[in-house]
């Protein structure tokens, strides 16, 4: 793929060549985003354009799939409108998506614990139905809780500084072979999010306001979007969704924390690479991760 910068010039340059009726509409960038970059488009819509991802995939595979999922579900998603393609100005795969009004959880917080723990539960619920035969397959191991503790969070625990997770290592290692001794996922393959971090979530009003980022929609184990419960939610509000959420047995709870302690571990690393100024580092995500590994190793709840 081309390493053309994406810059205001060059999304402009691409709106007025293949849609020239957006091309006039107020364009400015939005923080985040390592996969992908988003520009606002007028407020309404944004451009979505590839910038480390060099997979089509994730971004034909949200064109496809969103716009039949998305009228279902109870939170705002973006929704694709126009299709980008690449060309002599820059390889780089485009899409105008709709814009999701909120702030990234990243940058915001949660208030009424109870109310998004319902409205995350909600969303899940109505997500989580079994996907067709075409449906994207799991191809990152996401939905499988590896057996061998080394692919798992041994991995992550030695990728982060000792003196952050040492005191936690013990405790973390007893999860995730509790986790990884759960059965699996015996049911059929249901739509999952597969990356429901903070930053791609969007809070109003102290609550969940949407859903971002589908790139890594799948067929798979509901479990991996579960994790979201302490990942994404306030203290001791896994109770509320889970018992909202209603179709979770212990199995996939156990699955779901062990997913719950890898991403929150993923945080802590993306943090601190952010802390030492190494690329794609988040500096925001390390107390995030810290505070979702707080809640999954302090919390007993089983349904």
């Amino acid at each position: 793929m081309s390493a053309t910068e994406v810059t205001a010039d060059l999304v402009r340059a691409l709106l007025r060549d293949q849609h020239p009726d957006l091309a006039g509409l107020p364009l400015r960038p939005v923080d985040g985003g390592w996969g992908n970059q988003m520009w606002r488009l007028g407020d309404d819509l944004a451009v979505r354009i590839q910038r480390m991802d060099t997979d089509p995939g994730p971004q034909l595979a949200e064109r496809r799939w969103l716009p039949l999922l998305a009228p279902r579900l109870p939170l705002p998603v973006p929704v694709p409108v126009r299709d980008g393609a690449p060309s002599a100005r820059s390889a780089k795969l485009w899409t105008v998506m709709t814009w999701v009004p909120g702030t990234p959880l990243d940058r915001g917080s949660i208030t009424r614990g109870e109310d998004a723990a319902d409205a995350l539960a909600a969303f899940l619920r109505a997500l989580h139905v079994p996907a067709p035969a075409d449906a994207p397959a799991d191809r990152s191991g996401r939905g499988l809780l590896p057996r061998d503790g080394a692919t798992g969070v041994e991995h992550a625990l030695r990728a982060l500084d000792a003196a952050v997770v040492a005191p936690l290592a013990d405790a973390l290692r007893a999860l995730w072979d509790d986790a990884a001794a759960a059965p699996g996922w015996a049911g059929p393959p249901v739509w999952v999010h597969g990356d429901l971090h903070p930053a791609n979530v969007v809070v109003a009003d102290g609550t969940l306001s949407g859903v971002l980022d589908f790139g890594d929609l799948l067929a798979g184990d509901p479990a991996v979007d579960l994790a979201a419960a302490w990942v994404l939610l306030p203290a001791g509000a896994a109770s509320r969704f889970f018992a909202a959420y209603g179709a979770a047995d212990a199995a996939t709870v156990r699955r779901a924390r062990g997913m719950a302690a890898l991403k929150s571990l993923f945080l802590l690393h993306m943090g601190q690479n952010g802390d030492r100024g190494l690329p794609g580092g988040k500096p925001a995500w390390g107390p995030a991760g810290r505070a979702a590994l707080d809640r999954v190793l302090g919390d007993d709840m089983l349904p």
